[in-house]
């Protein structure tokens, strides 16, 4: 009967936590702008992770009857989702994108397409990871919107530093009809292939860290979970206010000596060039 009341009550604060996570991520339809669409797929992204949290959650509070089992766990499992290499492969994707997208443009100016008329011929045929972004610059230089805005929106849209020296050189082209584009556009295209090169070295020595820690922390939760379910007597002691204490100061220095290695492995940001002025 205890047992039945413990897990109905987990449950219960667990699909509480669930609500109030989804009602703080979901905003209202009329308050979403046309440069956030980008951003749904990553918050989309976050809510899940979170639920899955909750329910880990949930469920190591109704195996150990812990309280302080519900918090440590959803804080294990969000900490070893930050040590995954996903983020830093994207970006190393965009900036291949980045790269070829620039090699296109400057192939078809050379056909002596003027420079919105090449913008618009790459959007169909520039790279996956980009092409959202360039099919929406496309569209608003056909809706006449000035080339210049149309470019400083789509570097807000594509944030990203390499993406900013771009569009940057695009403008100076733009308003003050600079000389030899096509040459400028291929040493872009160049160095940020180099750039590419170098982030994956970084991020091939950056992962065996990730491996190794997860290595790690993992063996630690699973033989904890199987204490847990076999050995219970074992943790007896633990359920007392007083081990509960101890549980909470492990645990929060195994999460921290986890949190500064997620930090360690983690790409520095890079300043961009334009910078997004807060909406009011």
């Amino acid at each position: 009967m205890t047992t039945a009341i413990s897990i109905l009550v987990a449950s219960v604060g667990g699909s509480g936590i669930c609500l109030m996570i989804a009602g703080t991520l979901r905003a209202p339809a009329d308050r979403i702008k046309p440069s956030s669409v980008g951003v749904a797929p990553r918050r989309r992204g976050l809510f899940r992770r979170r639920l899955l949290a909750a329910s880990a959650g949930v469920v190591a509070f109704a195996v150990t009857r812990w309280p302080i089992a519900f918090p440590l766990t959803i804080v294990a499992v969000l900490g070893l989702r930050g040590l995954g290499g996903r983020s830093a492969g994207q970006i190393i994707e965009r900036l291949e994108a980045i790269a070829s997208w620039t090699e296109m443009l400057r192939d078809t100016l050379a056909g002596a397409a003027g420079l919105t008329q090449a913008l618009m011929a790459t959007a169909p045929i520039c790279p996956e990871a980009i092409r959202e972004e360039v099919g929406t610059l496309a569209t608003r230089l056909t809706n006449g919107v000035t080339i210049t805005t149309a470019l400083r929106s789509f570097a807000d849209e594509l944030a990203d530093p390499a993406a900013d020296v771009v569009v940057a050189t695009l403008l100076l082209a733009a308003t003050e009809r600079a000389q030899r584009l096509g040459d400028l556009l291929g040493a872009l295209a160049e160095s940020t292939r180099e750039e590419v090169a170098m982030r994956q070295g970084v991020e091939a020595s950056r992962s065996a860290a990730r491996s190794a820690v997860r290595t790690v922390a993992g063996f630690s939760f699973g033989f904890l979970g199987l204490i847990a379910l076999f050995a219970r007597p074992y943790l007896a002691p633990y359920r007392s206010a007083g081990g509960q204490v101890v549980l909470a100061v492990v645990g929060g220095l195994f999460g921290l000596g986890i949190w500064l290695m997620a930090v360690m492995v983690r790409p520095s940001p890079v300043p961009r060039l334009f910078v997004t002025e807060p909406a009011t």
